[in-house]
């Protein structure tokens, strides 16, 4: 497949929240106000490639789109469970669910889709391995194919979703993917090698251009699941020294989102180093966490917490017990409407959980929905 690299891409305007809070001046705690932000400007690829880094040339046609999604339209999942879900969105009205070890992602159009059996989903598509997130704008869709170390490009034709460009040698195993609005511009975090890989599309056409890398070099090595952008700041959950980076120190980064400078560190205590998502909602954080500093997955929990700076303190509740069921591994948040949900593995019957915040914070109108 022909490449074609350019250099360094233009800085992006400020960010959308994505989970309906924001942190105003203070980052150590959520505030009710919404920043005001610029929409940003349609990206126009500059012809000498000088705003861009990489842009990978289409696999389709339009005239072939027409005829692979008349001839292939996407089959039903046959699967009754889940293997290891990793996130739900919903985009444009579609439903999508990261089956991360089933090796697909699914998708459904009907309104209740959480509550219809998995055999309703459709298939988006098998050819990944363990996806962990999908975001769209609801005209182009990525998918982190993570342990192929690679990103995707779908875009929707009648029942059919199609892989319309494909980028390789996207960091180590990326990991968490995120659409924003506001910037036009999608966010995909390679979890091994702190680099976050910003992708855009190019004004009133469905080509995706790789615009930018930016790395922080204080979390080369660690493996970081997931990231929040919080209008110009970005927050980078806990992980744990390894070998290549033994002198990191577990905490929660907030970054400038630019330039990833850090601007804040909240260590945490070796009981939750292992974090998969930073999740704040209703004035306090849900974090939920996959293991314990020495990587014990038995130690995965859910937590709630009224500022970052108290979880060094062990200043926060044990959720994961009285709410939920426990004893699995907590995973991925998302806000959809008035409903959060929450994905989880290790147990059969318990892969995704819907809940509700309630304004003091209160976890709620809980329901196990597979």
């Amino acid at each position: 497949m022909k490449r074609i690299y350019a250099g360094h891409t233009f800085m992006i305007l400020l960010l959308l929240l994505l989970t309906g809070c924001s942190f105003g001046n203070d980052p150590d705690r959520p505030q009710a106000k919404i920043a005001e932000r610029t929409t940003a400007a349609p990206f126009e690829p500059a012809a000498d490639g000088s705003n861009y880094r990489e842009y990978v040339e289409r696999n389709l046609s339009a005239e072939a789109m027409e005829e692979a999604s008349a001839a292939s339209p996407s089959p039903y999942n046959f699967w009754e469970s889940l293997n290891v879900p990793t996130c739900i969105a919903r985009i444009n009205g579609t439903w999508f669910l990261a089956d991360c070890y089933h090796n697909q992602i699914l998708w459904n159009d009907a309104e209740d889709a959480p509550e219809q059996p998995l055999t309703s989903w459709r298939v988006l598509t098998t050819e990944v391995t363990q996806p962990h997130t999908i975001a769209g704008d609801g005209s182009v869709y990525l998918v982190d194919d993570t342990e192929n170390h690679r990103v995707l490009v779908f875009e929707r034709k009648g029942d059919a979703f199609l892989n319309t460009q494909t980028f390789w040698n996207i960091g180590v195993r990326p990991h968490y993917t995120a659409y924003d609005l506001r910037s036009d511009t999608w966010y995909v975090w390679s979890s091994m090698t702190g680099e976050l890989y910003l992708f855009r599309r190019a004004g009133g056409t469905t080509d995706v251009y790789l615009t930018e890398i930016r790395q922080i070099e204080d979390l080369r090595g660690i493996y970081i699941r997931s990231f929040t952008i919080v209008d110009d700041r970005i927050y980078f959950v806990s992980g744990i020294p390894s070998p290549e980076n033994p002198s990191y120190r577990s905490a929660v980064l907030c970054c400038d989102l630019e330039t990833l400078d850090i601007l804040a560190s909240y260590p945490v205590p070796d009981a939750i180093a292992g974090m998969s998502q930073l999740f704040p909602s209703e004035g306090s954080f849900l974090i939920s966490v996959s293991t314990d500093a020495s990587g014990d997955q038995e130690a995965a929990t859910l937590i709630q917490a009224e500022r970052l700076s108290d979880l060094e303190k062990g200043e926060y509740e044990e959720v994961y017990t009285s709410c939920f069921a426990g004893g699995g591994t907590p995973y991925y948040m998302t806000k959809i409407d008035n409903n959060c949900y929450l994905t989880e593995h290790r147990l059969k019957d318990h892969a995704l959980w819907r809940f509700r915040m309630g304004a003091d914070g209160d976890i709620r109108d809980i329901k196990a929905l597979y």
